[in-house]
């Protein structure tokens, strides 16, 4: 699907992850993501994978565990309206969800291979998305989105996050 998501596509705040793709072509953009971050998650130690840089903030296990749960629930939402249920989706509450999964329980390379099959599942179903599905939408989190949007959202969404492990963990 060519373009960018419009501002009636997701609720302003996800603009935050949206806007962190520069590119008219969000498949390419999802393919060229894995190997990169795997390669980046893989240059961070067992040992160090339990690190924080202050006592109140996630462990990088705890934030791959997030962005693996996060991309997830992004794709479940992009496969429900292209799909074309109508029913509203419920809100993702991160932290309760982090600390159901325990993720310092789990090793490193456990996380990072969980994080090659749930972006080898979202690759797949954007690959195979017939083109009328990209601006189907629906209400998630009392909120609007497209398909389309929800594709920018993972995209950027990893982004983010890597971006803050570079800034603050490393």
């Amino acid at each position: 699907m060519r373009g960018r998501p419009e501002r009636s596509e997701a609720a302003p705040y996800y603009f935050t992850y949206i806007n962190k793709v520069q590119t008219d072509e969000i498949v390419p953009e999802l393919e060229s993501q894995l190997e990169p971050s795997i390669a980046f998650f893989r240059g961070i130690s067992e040992e160090h994978s339990l690190h924080r840089y202050a006592p109140d903030k996630w462990s990088f296990r705890q934030v791959l565990n997030h962005i693996n749960d996060a991309e997830r629930v992004f794709l479940s939402r992009a496969h429900w309206f292209a799909r074309a249920f109508q029913t509203a989706l419920p809100s993702f509450d991160q932290e309760p969800a982090v600390n159901a999964a325990k993720p310092d329980a789990i090793s490193w390379a456990a996380h990072i291979e969980e994080f090659r099959a749930v972006r080898r599942a979202t690759i797949a179903f954007y690959r195979n998305l017939p083109a009328d599905a990209w601006m189907r939408g629906g209400i998630a989190s009392d909120n609007p989105f497209t398909v389309r949007a929800l594709a920018y959202i993972i995209a950027g969404h990893l982004s983010h996050h890597i971006a803050i492990l570079k800034q603050r963990y490393m």
